[in-house]
């Protein structure tokens, strides 16, 4: 890899703007390219592929470089990470030159674990109770990995032999996803937005796991269904063709910008049983007329978004324990207004893609100790259902060092008859 000074200049200046943590780093790196307009797709492409790559692997480049600027951290990550020799940085080294000449000299002491696993002391000793030191190693060293792209086929469009097909004659590198009966997995990072089966709406961005969470709702033609915290909409997208464009479906989100990614996804992908509506809260009058009325209700909570980190490694500074601790007020206070949503026999499924049980199973088990109408249903069980041989336990549990795709978790609940 030969990196230019013009490169390496453009990477260091979008790290300054992304490195205080005070935004999330996509959105400060889309404010970025928007200032610098004259930037090719390639130049784009090299400098968020580098950021993200350098996120993902910071704690171990501090640690063993003791790299202490922004130049020095990118110098640390071409040299240690992308094996870029001394010799072909040496023009970058400026005022760094006696620093970066041991940048090959490996430290001595011991990484911590959590310097190994590239996650914050505070998570590592959060997931401790849950499972053993390797356990948390494989799953940090899953997310040190970039995340592939995964595209959900409509399937009131297309299916997925279809979809393969057209991608392979141009060239773009294409599989079945080994979970998702809906899922394609990419090979790289194609640029999608104008190939014809993504402007046809025959196809969606949508990570495998999140396709699964679908499944676990299993929606039918004609019900009355919510996705009640539906964001930009790509889990609605499936559930309304799952029902085939029959029946309503409302997409609930207290957000108006996020809702409003949902309308063009939703001309591409042909729906007309999509109700988006922009909720006060989840205390809103909407939610209270609708009570005990609806058939179904997916609940995809707000969470850390740790099961995301392969994506958004930047969560790992804009989170804290005592911001995950007030998540979850709002996580038991979302799942209790949207349990009084479903009907009686009505289903109910709590997800979060995250791996902290205080945000999952103890939300779970406090919900159905105070609910007792409803109850548990064994996630493999109404996974086989749908023809999807997945078996994680009771609970729905998805992990990256184990499934290949980000870390979701959910529990399925259905509420007695009476």
């Amino acid at each position: 890899m030969k990196i230019t000074a013009a490169q390496f200049s453009t990477v260091v200046d979008a790290l300054v703007q992304i490195l205080p943590m005070t935004q999330p780093a996509d959105a400060v790196l889309s404010r970025y390219f928007r200032e610098n307009p004259r930037l090719g797709q390639q130049e784009r492409a090299f400098i968020a592929d580098t950021v993200f790559a350098l996120l993902r692997r910071r704690y171990g480049l501090e640690f063993h470089t003791g790299a202490d600027t922004t130049r020095r951290l990118l110098l640390a990550y071409f040299s240690r990470i992308e094996g870029v020799s001394l010799r072909q940085l040496e023009p970058l080294f400026g005022v760094d030159a006696e620093w970066a000449a041991a940048l090959k000299t490996p430290r001595e002491e011991t990484a911590p674990l959590a310097v190994q696993a590239e996650l914050p002391p505070w998570l590592v000793e959060m997931l401790i109770p849950q499972m053993d030191e390797a356990e948390i190693l494989a799953l940090g060293r899953a997310l040190q990995q970039p995340a592939p792209l995964d595209l959900r086929i409509n399937p009131l469009l297309t299916t997925r032999e279809e979809v393969l097909k057209p991608f392979a004659a141009d060239g773009i590198g294409a599989a079945p996803t080994p979970l998702s009966p809906l899922g394609v997995r990419l090979a790289g990072k194609p640029a999608l937005n104008r190939h014809p089966l993504f402007t046809a709406g025959k196809v969606e961005v949508q990570d495998e796991g999140s396709q699964l969470l679908c499944f676990l709702l299993a929606p039918k033609r004609r019900e009355m269904v919510v996705d009640f915290c539906a964001g930009a909409g790509g889990k609605t997208l499936l559930l309304g063709a799952m029902m085939q464009s029959a029946g309503r479906l409302y997409a609930f989100d207290i957000s108006e910008r996020r809702l409003a990614k949902l309308t063009p996804r939703l001309r591409r992908s042909q729906l007309s049983n999509v109700h988006p509506q922009v909720l006060d809260s989840e205390h809103d009058q909407r939610v209270r007329r609708l009570a005990r009325k609806i058939d179904r209700v997916l609940v995809d909570a707000p969470c850390s978004g740790f099961g995301t980190l392969r994506r958004n490694p930047d969560l790992k500074w804009r989170q804290s324990a005592q911001g995950i601790a007030e998540l979850t007020v709002k996580q038991r206070s979302i799942l209790d207004a949207a349990a009084t949503l479903v009907k009686p026999g009505g289903r109910l499924v709590y997800a979060t893609c995250s791996f902290l049980r205080m945000e999952n199973h103890d939300i779970v088990s406090g919900f159905l100790a105070s609910h007792p109408s409803f109850k548990l249903l064994p996630a493999a069980d109404v996974l086989r259902q749908q023809h999807i041989d997945l078996d994680t336990g009771e609970y729905f549990e998805l992990a990256p060092h184990r499934h290949g795709c980000d870390g979701f978790f959910a529990a399925v609940m259905e509420r007695g008859a009476t």
